[in-house]
């Protein structure tokens, strides 16, 4: 490597930090707001030197609602996305080995349902959930979510069956193994990045939704976007220091589970395509 080579390549990471830098440092601020008093929130100018409190994280655990809330989002998201994936899978299965003359139209109407924007459909939704007293009961706010996550996660896990080899089934069919063998002792093992990576990426849209939660929910099933635009005020004035502890309390989950599995998500992006016949 050349002398030239070398600062390029130094001058490339420093770009790339600097870059990360800038984009990480909402979240830093809102991290260290967490720990301050209101007063060291609001001090102009904005101090980053200050003594560390956690009465803020105290003051969460006290409140039952922020614990209720919490937890909301926790079983919703993680509930509904494991039952979409358990039905995504078995129609992808489905779409990838039974060559549907429509398969193509299917999956393209599948993913255009995924892509319209949710003030076109939260009226008739709306509606459709008072008619049927639906409104703030968790298993219709469940069974909503799941409905929503399903067609994005057939389209990942189909793109990833198409990756493992007919060869596969037939070998399995020939030797006495039923449909139900190949589907879960031969084709499932095979897509598990695929099934991590649509876990998550439908995980994260569940965790952050806001607006069905909102029109749809109640009070037994609103999670912590919604206790936001609800809970923010105390005493006449905005909650900062609720509002910062709650955003890192909140922000927490999704960065562990992105930072492990971050490999899954990078080949979730391709939709299987870099496998091949095998």
């Amino acid at each position: 490597m050349t002398r030239a080579s070398g600062w390029r390549r130094t001058a490339y990471h420093l770009l790339l930090w600097l870059v990360v830098l800038i984009f990480f440092a909402p979240v830093a601020w809102i991290i260290l707001s967490a720990f301050k008093t209101t007063n060291q929130i609001l001090a102009i100018p904005p101090l980053v030197v200050f003594e560390p409190t956690l009465d803020n994280f105290r003051q969460i655990v006290a409140d039952p609602n922020a614990g209720r809330f919490l937890w909301n989002s926790l079983w919703l998201s993680i509930i509904a996305v494991l039952i979409a994936l358990a039905v995504s899978f078995l129609a992808a299965y489905a779409f990838s080995r039974f060559n549907l003359k429509a398969t193509n139209f299917l999956m393209f109407v599948l993913l255009s349902m995924r892509m319209v924007p949710a003030v076109a459909v939260v009226i008739p939704l709306y509606l459709m959930y008072s008619a049927l007293g639906w409104r703030n009961q968790p298993l219709a706010m469940l069974a909503f979510y799941a409905m929503f996550s399903i067609p994005f996660s057939v389209w990942i896990l189909k793109g990833f069956i198409d990756g493992v080899s007919r060869r596969f089934d037939e070998t399995a069919l020939v030797n006495g193994g039923s449909r139900w063998h190949v589907l879960f002792r031969v084709v499932l093992p095979q897509i598990g990045p695929g099934l991590v990576a649509a876990f998550i990426f439908n995980l994260i849209f569940v965790w952050n939704e806001f607006l069905f939660n909102l029109l749809l929910g109640g009070r037994d099933v609103r999670n912590i976007p919604v206790s936001f635009s609800t809970d923010l005020y105390s005493d006449g004035g905005m909650n900062w220091t609720f509002v910062a502890a709650m955003t890192t309390v909140y922000i927490i989950p999704p960065m562990i589970i992105i930072y492990l599995f971050q490999r899954y998500l990078l080949v979730g992006m391709t939709f299987g395509t870099v496998r091949g016949e095998v």
